[in-house]
Parts: structure tokens; C-alpha cells; sequence
């Protein structure tokens, strides 16, 4: 167990948007406000670190014939208590994220984690696992959603930086989570590449 390795993987090596490409339709479909981002950024993070330590436990008993069921079933555990408390305690940011939180039970990232590394390893490697991917898949959403907000409406965190007419419309619709997510995708494609030639030489 390292954690300095998983942490790497989780932000830039394995990031779970940048670099597998996994979760891309609540990426950017909720990315529009910073709240939003953050609000779906810990509730993954939450989700996928308990469901990665069930899955450890229980990684010897369960059959392999039925395993993506059993995750699945482990996985809408947490989404059901993860909802629930944020329409008790944070009903503002449930209503706003709305089904995304309930489409998590199918996040492809937490599916991935769960027969990739959850079922093969114990249960603190499993949870560093969960946090270090949450992580990355939250700052990825935060970076979005910083972006998407500021230079889209000219807000930043609910607090106007400039009149939102001089913002760029286009990236508080749908298409500036395509075009966003892109060029993240590309920056950071460009990196490992710069990265890996240093390395080679």
C-alpha cells in the first residue's frame, strides 16, 4: 500500500474524468455553479469510499457469477443514505443536483473502482483507493465548475465578479461542459505527454 501512489493516481496518473474518462455525463451536466460541483464532488467521494470497503469485506464471499449485481446493490445502499441526508440537511444543493445523485448507483467510477480494485485488494488499500479517486473526480468538477461559472455568468461561488453580460453565455449550457471538459481533457493529455517524454530522456 502507498498512499503518495494512489494519491498520484487519483489526481493526475488515473484521474477518474481526465485520464479514464469515466462519469462524463454528471461531469458535465451539474458543473454550472461551484456549490453544485462540490455538492456532487463529496457525494462520490462519500459513496465510492464506503462501497469500496463493503466490497473489500465482502470481496471473498461474493460469488463471481452475480458480482456487478452485488456491487450495484451496495453501491444504491450508499446513494439511497447519501440522498436522503442531503434532502434533510442540504435540501438546496439535492434540488439542484437533482437525479444526478440518484444516477450515481450507475457512475461508471464507482463501478470501475469496485471490480478493478475494491474486489482484489483489502480494505485500507481499498478505502485510500476511494479517497484518492473522490478526490481527483472532485477537484476535476471544482476546476469545471470555477470555469463555467466565472467566465460563463461572471460569478464566482454565488458572488458577482462582473456583470454577468460580459460573460460567455455558452458555457453555463450544455455545450460549455463539452467544450470545458475538452480542453481539460486536452491540458491534461498534454502534460502526461510532456511528462513522460522528461522521463524518457
Amino acid at each position: 500500500m502507498n498512499f503518495k501512489k494512489q494519491l498520484k493516481e487519483g489526481l493526475l496518473t488515473q484521474n477518474p474524468v481526465l485520464v479514464q474518462l469515466l462519469g462524463m455525463c454528471s461531469t458535465m451536466a451539474i458543473t454550472t455553479t461551484i456549490f453544485n460541483g462540490l455538492g456532487m464532488g463529496v457525494s462520490v467521494l462519500i459513496i465510492l469510499t464506503c462501497s469500496n470497503v463493503v466490497i473489500s469485506l465482502l470481496r471473498k464471499i461474493i460469488p463471481d457469477q452475480i458480482r456487478i449485481a452485488a456491487y450495484v446493490v451496495v453501491i444504491a445502499g450508499f446513494v439511497t443514505m447519501v440522498d436522503l441526508l442531503l434532502q434533510a440537511f442540504l435540501p438546496d444543493i439535492a434540488e439542484s443536483l437533482g437525479v444526478f445523485i440518484p444516477l450515481i448507483v450507475v457512475n461508471c467510477i464507482i463501478l470501475a473502482r469496485a471490480e478493478s480494485f475494491a474486489s482484489k485488494n483489502k480494505v485500507l488499500p481499498a478505502a485510500l483507493d476511494g479517497i484518492c479517486q473522490g478526490i481527483g473526480y472532485t477537484l476535476v468538477l471544482l476546476v469545471m465548475s470555477a470555469i463555467r461559472e466565472f467566465l460563463g455568468s461572471g460569478s464566482l461561488a454565488g458572488q458577482q465578479i462582473f456583470p454577468s453580460e460580459y460573460g460567455v453565455m455558452m458555457l453555463t449550457l450544455p455545450v460549455g461542459g463539452f467544450l470545458t471538459l475538452g480542453c481539460l481533457i486536452a491540458l491534461m493529455q498534454w502534460a502526461r505527454d510532456k511528462a513522460e517524454k522528461k522521463e524518457g530522456k
